[in-house]
């Protein structure tokens, strides 16, 4: 049975990411008549297409966007097989690719980054921020290894690793006439009061069921695009919205007159690593969770 070499898979997913034959092969140092070669001799060995061509676009089949998940995962064992080969099985050492959601990394990162390099000085950690149905997707793609998140999430097909709880707070000007944040009641907030971030942000949808938000109307409809642009609205006294604890002695909100209060051991969401079941690397996965735990 003929089988894909590892350099037609790594042709292909070059492919996959620039959607162009001129720019993968330059990624792949190649010319660009040898590399659309491999890509046929992949066609061809698999037996179906992988590609739809035309004068200017390239185009990933189903099937071909299907072969790809399972080329990344397999490019990976052998990266690692490597390694091991090497006598880099020591652990956290080597590539990591993380994801974080970015209600998380501007507050635990800068912190957690500097003690990482100097306690695991070989670990190659490489960061992706996006949002968490995002991270998700490309981790069961095989694109990242481990996931930094907010839980609760549906998943399905991974592990998790809860490592703290992040307790919600009120966040408001301080001289807002809005709520007394002393005696803060959720029943005694106007319509529309309440600011959040947009849809697709777990932070909206933890916020709303930690600080247990059942009115609608008094949500503004309107979502913020990123957690500094919520923190400039507050700022500027046109709502309240609920920050996580974490957040209090960041930089959002230094040179602001938003401060936060205590809403109550109640409302939180879990912090937690989240990798694909079966992973091989689980073991280093918990010791990178308690070096995240440990190090609050």
């Amino acid at each position: 049975m003929r089988v894909p070499t590892l350099k037609q898979l790594q042709y292909f997913l070059a492919l996959t990411e620039t959607e162009h034959f001129g720019r993968a092969a330059d990624q792949c140092f190649v010319s660009q008549s040898a590399f659309s070669n491999a890509i046929q001799e992949l066609e061809a060995s698999l037996g179906t297409q992988l590609v739809d061509r035309t004068n200017r676009n390239v185009t990933i089949t189903a099937t071909g966007q299907e072969v790809a998940v399972q080329a990344r995962l397999v490019i990976r064992d052998v990266e690692s097989l490597v390694e091991i080969a090497r006598g880099r099985n020591a652990p956290l050492t080597g590539q990591l690719r993380l994801g974080v959601i970015p209600t998380i990394a501007p507050f635990m990162l800068p912190g957690a980054l500097p003690r990482l390099r100097k306690t695991y000085p070989h670990l190659e950690l490489l960061l992706a921020e996006d949002q968490s149905d995002r991270i998700y997707r490309r981790l069961m793609d095989g694109e990242l290894d481990l996931l930094l998140m907010a839980l609760p999430w549906q998943m399905q097909g991974v592990e998790e690793m809860p490592l703290f709880k992040d307790e919600f707070c009120l966040a408001c000007r301080d001289d807002t006439k809005r709520v007394d944040p002393e005696n803060y009641r959720y029943n005694r907030l106007d319509a529309d009061s309440i600011l959040l971030l947009e849809d697709g942000h777990c932070l909206r949808e933890h916020a709303l069921a930690a600080c247990r938000v059942r009115d609608t109307e008094k949500v503004r409809r309107f979502g913020a695009s990123s957690l500094l642009t919520l923190v400039e609205m507050v700022d500027a006294d046109l709502g309240i919205t609920f920050l996580p604890e974490m957040a209090r002695e960041s930089a959002l909100l230094r040179n602001t007159s938003v401060r936060l209060w205590p809403l109550g051991e109640r409302s939180f969401r879990t912090i937690g690593l989240v990798w694909r079941k079966g992973s091989r690397r689980v073991d280093e996965f918990k010791l990178l969770g308690e070096f995240l735990r440990n190090g609050r």
